[in-house]
């Protein structure tokens, strides 16, 4: 009960920052380019009130989190006109990429903060839970280095999971801005479709998370960007 509390307590705020950052990029960027829409509706602020969407920033990453699943979920969409951008082909390209984008460069600031907080001996440990924390060389929790590992996995993942060429994700808008103009019209016929393989997806993990559905299609590649952000904490520490 005491690991499961300890996690909760990383898990939420660091997955709660990750999100609002993620949005707000989306909405300072579609200000950048020309559609002010994010500011008009009060959406270009860090509060976390103004973004928080109950199922998917709490109810379904506390329930991943229980059953040992990888730990995504979204926020409120910042509200983004393509008309309205002075590029609405690569203006919304941009837009798209700012979300990931900033998870990637708080992913960074949390690699080196963890390879300066992280003593030497520092090693993972797998509590009752399946859950892993951060101990110190004589086995005792160390809940800021555990946090910050968190936080750069989130960060991680929620960068990669929306980079997935799935509309509505990111990566769709990046898709379709680049494809030939002909095939969008196909493209965006998808959109619905999309929604319906987003939500199976989620529907897998809850009720099938035997089947490793995420660990085995965006798995490897978090993995693969993980161990790059980690190597850049082992030269921060200079292990």
């Amino acid at each position: 009960m005491t690991d499961t509390i300890l996690i909760a307590a990383i898990l939420i705020p660091a997955l709660i920052i990750a999100i609002v950052f993620h949005e707000v990029a989306h909405g300072w960027s579609a200000l950048a380019l020309g559609d002010p829409t994010a500011k008009e509706q009060g959406r270009l602020t860090l509060n976390p009130l103004r973004h928080v969407d109950p199922v998917g920033t709490l109810l379904v990453p506390g329930f991943l989190a229980l059953v040992g699943g990888p730990i995504f979920g979204w926020a409120k969409p910042v509200p983004v006109m393509q008309r309205r951008l002075s590029n609405p082909r690569f203006g919304m390209m941009a837009v798209a990429a700012a979300g990931p984008g900033t998870n990637f460069a708080l992913a960074a600031i949390a690699a080196v903060a963890f390879g300066m907080a992280a003593p030497l001996g520092a090693q993972i440990s797998f509590g009752e839970t399946g859950m892993s924390t951060i101990v110190g060389p004589a086995g005792d929790v160390l809940p800021l280095v555990t946090g910050l590992f968190y936080f750069l996995l989130i960060n991680v993942f929620i960068g990669m999971f929306n980079l997935l060429p799935i509309p509505p994700f990111d990566g769709s808008h990046i898709v379709e801005g680049a494809m030939p103009r002909r095939w969008v019209h196909h493209y965006e016929k998808l959109r619905p479709f999309g929604m319906l393989l987003f939500f199976g997806l989620i529907a897998l993990t809850w009720f099938a998370p035997q089947l490793g559905v995420l660990e085995n299609t965006i798995g490897p590649p978090v993995n693969w960007i993980l161990g790059k952000y980690l190597g850049l904490a082992d030269a921060v520490s200079g292990a």
